[in-house]
Formats: structure tokens, C-alpha cells, sequence
């Protein structure tokens, strides 16, 4: 398994990041072929040590790298990725990575 690891700064209106994320944008990044499980976070993103500067973390996850890197290639992909900066006014950051249970 691997995944893709999206995490949105907080942005400058919470309410309109929440209206187009999950309006518009989950619904264009579900069509991203290969994606096998999207699930985000829910209330606030924290530390140990209290409040983080992330407003929304999604986890996009896909059978393997190559998966991933074949998804971002389509014209889905490439869309739902070029989307990110419509409404991501605070800033993200996109991390890839596999991952093994131990």
C-alpha cells in the first residue's frame, strides 16, 4: 500500500475551503484512477504539544508508488492536482510515500 499524504494549511476562510473541498474538489479527486480508500481528518489537526498549522489532512491511498505515480499522470490526476491551488489559500503540502505493517 501506498499513499498519498495532502496537508492543508489553514486557510483564509475556513467555510469557503469546506464548501469547495468537499463540493467540488473530493468528488473531482475520487475520480483519480487507482484510488483504492480517501479519508480526511475531522476537527482539529493537532501535535503533542497542542494546535498544528493544519486545517485538513487527506490520505489518498493507492496499491503501490507506481500506482500513484501513474494516477497523477492521467488527465484525472493532473486535474484534481492543478485544483489544489483554487481553493488551498493557506498552502499545502503533498507527500508520497509506501508503507508496510510491522
Amino acid at each position: 500500500m501506498a499513499s498519498l499524504i495532502v496537508m492543508y494549511r489553514t486557510p483564509k476562510d475556513a467555510a469557503a475551503f469546506d464548501k469547495y473541498y468537499f463540493e467540488k474538489h473530493v468528488p473531482l479527486a475520487k475520480k483519480i484512477p487507482g484510488l483504492q480508500k480517501y479519508s480526511v481528518t475531522h476537527g482539529p489537526v493537532m501535535t503533542p504539544g497542542g494546535h498544528s498549522s493544519f486545517y485538513l489532512v487527506a490520505m489518498l491511498e493507492f496499491a503501490d508508488m507506481n500506482a500513484i505515480r501513474n494516477a497523477f499522470a492521467s488527465p484525472e490526476g493532473q486535474a484534481a492536482a492543478a485544483d489544489v491551488k483554487t481553493f488551498a489559500t493557506g498552502g499545502a503540502d503533498m507527500l508520497m510515500a509506501d508503507a508496510k505493517v510491522v
